[in-house]
């Protein structure tokens, strides 16, 4: 780890305040963040809504599912902005076997039910531990912060409910007068085909809004954490001092 290369200034925080310097790094590198998550969720959310046919409530349990492994070019795309390095989507390209392939089939399974992903993921990812020889690793990131770790999953779970439920009433907003369906029919899944789809895409509009400030949350934390166990921030502090 280059700490002198790092755009990232550290110094003690909480978990909570290391959640929110994840945030304003998202916010900074958003341009880079959403245009590769862009490039893997849209394919993804297509084929999600084309299920569509075969069970209503198929598009959003494929696109909850997806959602780990979406997470690993966001979290691509942010561990290079934490160095100050833009990532557009031929960078992903490049990388996509480490991104994309490397533990497929873990982020396809034990990771989608794991309540600490976004805390967790940069273990695998970024580290390079193996799946088996990450228990260890695990507990010493999770120890003293697993509860605010599981309290950011809960946020940003409600968050995207949120956003979802506002997504799916301008359905509502945007009817014509007199001819505003009736929300007993969408709930029951009596509404024509056309508006039952509003669900899925409301669901789908609200993961592509949030997933990205979610990973960066636990990204922040996993940086606080590792900056509180390996005195990263004492490190930097002496690094920019003997480089002035």
């Amino acid at each position: 780890m280059q700490l002198d290369t790092l755009a990232v200034r550290l110094r003690p925080r909480t978990a909570l305040e290391g959640a929110d310097l994840g945030v304003r790094l998202c916010q900074s590198a958003a341009r880079s963040v959403y245009g590769c998550y862009a490039m893997v969720a849209l394919p993804v959310i297509v084929l999600g809504l084309a299920s569509y046919e075969i069970a209503a409530w198929l598009p959003g349990f494929v696109i909850w599912w997806a959602k780990p492994w979406l997470d690993r070019t966001v979290l691509f795309v942010l561990s290079r902005a934490a160095f100050g390095q833009p990532t557009r989507p031929v960078d992903v390209w490049g990388a996509q076997r480490a991104v994309w392939w490397r533990q497929c089939a873990f982020t396809w399974t034990a990771r989608r039910l794991s309540p600490w992903r976004t805390l967790t993921e940069p273990i695998y990812q970024l580290e390079g531990f193996s799946i088996l020889g990450a228990r260890q690793r695990m507990r010493v990131i999770r120890n003293r912060i697993a509860g605010p770790a599981l309290m950011i999953t809960s946020v940003f779970s409600l968050a995207e409910i949120a956003l979802w439920l506002a997504a799916c009433s301008l359905v509502f907003w945007f009817a014509p007068a007199g001819r505003a369906p009736q929300f007993e029919a969408l709930v029951m899944g009596e509404a024509p085909a056309w508006l039952m789809l509003s669900i899925p895409i409301g669901y789908a509009l609200a993961v592509l809004f949030v997933e990205p400030f979610y990973v960066a949350a636990g990204f922040g934390m996993y940086l606080n954490r590792r900056a509180e166990l390996e005195a990263w921030d004492i490190e930097q502090e002496f690094r920019r001092a003997f480089a002035a």
